[in-house]
């Protein structure tokens, strides 16, 4: 049977790839558009480079820093709510952008913020708020009031943080790393489905 750590690990692979290689294969398209030396193309290379490079840029820094090794940067609260503001840039349509609300005051929790940050994003339908806070002791991380969310993709990340098992989908894996975590450092987790619905920790 196969080790829980490594499926995590091929899990995360695997969703960090597929995040990225729409992107990276866009920026290739345009190379080709380059190298063809058609001048007509020329405002249309400019565009999928800018927007891919950031694409790029914004979620390697995301995920460098929720899961990789712990650094300095996760110790500045100011580095990761922009690092996570990007990364929220990247999802979605512009016009209806996800917005970050984040009031962390303990960088012991910035990476187990920031996955519950992707959890959440991951089940927003069309644009919102997704708020960060302390409170009682707690760390919250929720939907704004009027977010638009999948209530079939919410239900399944209660059902698999309360089962505490997992699936082979590449999905959530930002959810079983962020379980692990939890469960290395002892720290408690649950799923509230109120009239700010999120992941509560403590």
């Amino acid at each position: 049977m196969q080790n829980l750590n490594t499926t995590i690990t091929e899990l995360v692979c695997t969703r960090i790839s597929h995040d990225l290689i729409g992107n990276i294969g866009a920026v290739s398209n345009a190379v080709e558009l380059f190298e063809d030396g058609d001048d007509d193309f020329l405002d249309d290379i400019k565009s999928i480079l800018k927007t891919s490079s950031f694409v790029l840029s914004s979620r390697l820094k995301f995920f460098r820093m929720a899961f990789g090794l712990d650094n300095s940067n996760t110790s500045n609260l100011e580095s990761v709510a922009k690092v996570c503001e990007n990364y929220l840039k990247t999802l979605g349509n512009p016009n209806t952008p996800i917005i970050l609300d984040f009031k962390l005051d303990n960088p012991h929790y910035a990476k187990i913020s920031m996955l519950g940050i992707m959890v959440l994003a991951d089940s927003i339908v069309r644009g919102g708020e997704i708020k960060v806070f302390s409170k009682d002791g707690k760390i919250i991380v929720c939907f704004e009031k009027g977010t638009r969310f999948s209530e079939e993709k919410f239900a399944k990340i209660k059902e698999l943080a309360q089962r505490g098992d997992i699936e082979n989908n590449a999905q959530f894996a930002p959810l079983y790393y962020l379980l692990s975590l939890l469960s290395e450092q002892e720290i408690k987790f649950y799923v509230i489905n109120s009239d700010l619905p999120g992941l509560v920790f403590e």
